[in-house]
């Protein structure tokens, strides 16, 4: 396989396996047999192409494969994906509306999250993927898989670790395709409720102490009273140690965890006012849809209030 060198993705000091960027571990997977046409294998040799076909209800903004995307792990071997035409859809990279400013659905790593996407079905499914080796991907191995193969992409070092937590966040809490027992999903289950739940908590708390606002709430221990710039500091000092302590209940996933609590911490502000954006967008959609007139009048009457006070202040 091609080797292209270059720093690694993954150092020796955080405990993860030391691997170099390989764009060749990805290539073209063929076309599996499909309405009485024949196969067209994989081709190790050939880059991969990526076919996308929108599905016929044009919802959602899912998509189906026309092709095979190959892929060369270095623990399993060679993945294909899709099994076959037709056996699953993707929306790209699975990233909420409110975060793709930050990860957008296309980039680098849309290879690799097609490909995390064909490793994705719970038990009971056929899966969607093919192992050439015969391998039964469970999903936290799957995970492992796409940060693997985004480090082959040339994903940026943030943005694929980030992804990676998110993806393992949501695998343990909804438990599918995890082999783990019922115990241990809701042990990880309460780890990953509980670390939301305090960081959420506390960065309120924060908030409130850095602006000096009274009320019945405690204060937080490490944001003693203070000038601004210093209360400041000391929250951001909380925002960045907290995360590592609560990783600590999150076992042998807790590189997730520290990431996820540290992008919370960070990201927990932003999210409000992005959540509040849009909620006032999509009630503006609702209402120019149901009621045109009522919208066209309430957006004139803003307008005309904001030129009052625009005039106002001038004067």
């Amino acid at each position: 396989m091609h080797h292209t060198g270059g720093a690694s993705c993954h150092p020796d000091s955080v405990g993860v396996e030391r691997i170099d960027p390989q764009p060749g571990r990805f290539y073209d997977g063929g076309v599996p047999a499909a309405g009485g046409l024949p196969e067209l294998p994989a081709n190790p040799d050939l880059p991969p192409r990526i076919v996308l076909a929108r599905t016929a209800d044009l919802v959602g903004a899912r998509f189906r494969m026309e092709r095979r995307i190959g892929y060369r792990d270095r623990h399993v071997g060679d993945i294909l994906v899709p099994a076959g035409l037709g056996s699953f859809a993707t929306d790209l990279a699975s990233v909420p509306a409110l975060f793709t400013w930050l990860v957008p659905k296309d980039g680098n790593h849309l290879p690799a999250a097609l490909l995390h996407d064909g490793l994705q079905y719970s038990p009971g499914e056929e899966p969607s993927y093919v192992s050439v080796e015969g391998h039964d991907i469970d999903a936290i191995e799957a995970n492992r898989v796409f940060r693997d193969a985004m480090c082959d992409t040339g994903t940026g070092t943030v943005r694929r670790w980030l992804m990676w937590a998110a993806v393992t966040v949501a695998s343990l809490v909804t438990g599918r395709g995890v082999a783990m027992s019922r115990g241990t999903i809701w042990r990880y289950r309460v780890a990953v409720v509980g670390t939301v739940a305090v960081v959420v908590v506390l960065g309120v708390l924060a908030t409130l102490d850095l602006f000096d606002v009274d009320g019945p709430l405690p204060q937080v221990p490490w944001m003693p009273e203070g000038g601004f710039v210093a209360e400041l500091a000391r929250g951001v000092a909380g925002a960045l140690v907290v995360p590592f302590v609560l990783a600590a209940t999150w076992g042998r996933f807790w590189q997730a965890g520290v990431i996820a609590a540290l992008s919370l911490a960070v990201l927990l502000h932003v999210t409000v006012a992005l959540v509040a954006i849009t909620a006032v967008y999509q009630a503006a959609e609702r209402l120019t849809g149901r009621l045109p007139v009522v919208a066209a009048v309430g957006a004139a009457a803003v307008v005309a209030a904001a030129l009052v006070v625009f005039v106002t202040a001038l004067v």
